[in-house]
């Protein structure tokens, strides 16, 4: 299996879908299906019971999951392509449109 590009508290441009166009700092990573969930973007309505936890219970506004293929990393203000590349003996992403490393 292929290394995510994305990881969590990357900020993110939605680039495709209703939300398109808004940026976000990724909350969580599914590898396993592929997704990322984005602070404010693609918020669903949940139906909650009150339990011991919420007392109130009632509507819920949540994040929903959002296919990775849909986000781009932003670098300086710009959605960019990531791709990795060794620097020394280590493994580093690094942003394809200006050539500087990210980690």
């Amino acid at each position: 299996m292929a290394t995510m590009k994305i990881k969590k508290g990357d900020l993110v441009k939605v680039i495709a879908g209703k939300d398109k166009d808004k940026e976000g700092k990724v909350i969580a990573v599914n590898t396993k299906k592929n997704t990322v969930l984005v602070e404010g973007v693609n918020m669903l309505t949940k139906h909650t019971k009150p339990s011991m936890a919420n007392q109130q219970g009632g509507i819920v506004h949540q994040e929903g999951p959002i296919d990775i293929s849909n986000v781009m990393y932003v670098h300086k203000g710009k959605a960019t392509r990531i791709g990795f590349k060794m620097d020394g003996d280590k493994k580093v992403r690094f942003a394809k449109s200006t050539g500087d490393v990210i980690d």
